[in-house]
């Protein structure tokens, strides 16, 4: 599997893990918050509480759309 498939992965794990009420994440949310996690919170990748935990840490630092995605999610 390549880095961005495993990234992918996270990404999906961790957004739709951010509350078991909420739907999984859309495509279009993996896609919204995709650069901001692989810039910010590489480290966590494949650790989705610890990624939703950083990306809202970094809610100042997100691109609008993923910030959206974060607050959506009770971020």
């Amino acid at each position: 599997m390549t880095k961005a498939c495993l990234i992918q992965l996270a990404l999906i794990m961790t957004l739709s893990s951010a509350a078991s009420a909420q739907s999984p994440a859309s495509r279009q949310e993996q896609i919204d918050c995709r650069p901001d996690a692989m810039k910010l919170c590489a480290s966590h990748i494949g650790k989705p509480d610890e990624m939703r935990v950083c990306l809202a840490q970094n809610k100042a630092k997100l691109s609008d759309a993923c910030r959206k995605v974060v607050e959506a999610r009770g971020g």
